[in-house]
């Protein structure tokens, strides 16, 4: 297929890099130039450009007779349905969401899309165009007829970018135990390639690993401990984190429940004394 990729930033780059490497023909104009003077040759367009844009660009695209009818037009923001796109419904050949599950972070390096998903829902011939494109590049599509898209994208930046921010502050208190800052970041992410793996491969609540699902109240204690005398600031989201990984290490049920039960004190106990000295 012939893809138009409007859009210069993260993710647009990445997906004209994995098109054209899968043999696809694929032009790509960043959105600085705005909608093109000259008929689009595409039988897809996709439009990687910021959630506030899609609508004016849907629009100006539809006034302006270079969208080819045979072409579809998808747009890759979480939070927004195919319905984004109304304008151009009557100038082409459907239009779709096409929302790929993978963190984007920056223009020059370019994560890894094979066994990534992407949720595809939209007008027939855009969701088959759309599967298929997401196919070529090792992708596995997903389509949820009733799916809350604003749920699915909160999900999605939870994940995503509440990982980022646990492993910066895990660097930090890497640091505070005598790793070296440019050493940090370099050990925690094959970490956390490890983490997706299990997630990937075995879920919930199966996942989990480390002293909480082993019901270990004695390690949470001295962990707390450290971070209350070295990393204070980071006290309050190693607590929220424990009390996340209750209910899952529950489940498994690796140790006895007043393991747990012990866990879980330890936790609100040392929540309480940081609530306390901070007023």
């Amino acid at each position: 297929m012939k893809v138009f990729v409007l859009g210069g930033g993260k993710v647009g780059r990445a997906l004209a890099k994995a098109l054209a490497k899968a043999g696809d023909s694929v032009e790509l104009r960043p959105a600085r130039k705005g909608v093109p003077t000259t008929r689009i040759d595409a039988d897809v367009i996709i439009l990687a450009v910021r959630d506030r844009q899609l609508g004016p660009i849907a629009a100006d695209l539809a006034g302006s007779g270079v969208v080819p009818r045979r072409a579809v037009v998808v747009h890759n923001a979480g939070a927004l349905p195919a319905e984004v796109l109304a304008p151009l419904v009557p100038v082409c050949a459907g239009v779709a969401q096409m929302h790929p599950m993978i963190s984007f972070a920056s223009r020059t390096m370019f994560p890894t899309l094979a066994r990534g998903h992407v949720h595809v829902k939209g007008s027939d011939k855009a969701e088959r165009r759309a599967r298929a494109l997401a196919k070529r590049i090792g992708m596995t599509p997903r389509t949820f007829p009733k799916l809350d898209t604003v749920g699915y994208h909160a999900a999605a930046g939870l994940v995503a970018n509440g990982a980022a921010a646990l492993a910066a502050v895990g660097a930090d208190l890497l640091v505070v135990a005598g790793v070296p800052r440019e050493t940090a970041a370099k050990m925690l992410g094959p970490l956390l390639r490890s983490v997706a793996e299990n997630v990937e491969t075995l879920g919930f609540p199966e996942a989990l690993t480390g002293p909480i699902r082993r019901g270990d109240p004695a390690a949470i204690e001295k962990q707390l401990a450290i971070l209350q005398e070295r990393l204070p600031h980071a006290l309050p989201l190693f607590v929220a984190a424990g009390l996340a990984q209750l209910p899952l290490a529950r489940a498994i049920g690796d140790a006895p429940p007043e393991g747990f039960d012990g866990i879980e004190k330890a936790l609100l106990r040392a929540s309480r004394r940081r609530s306390r000295s901070a007023h």
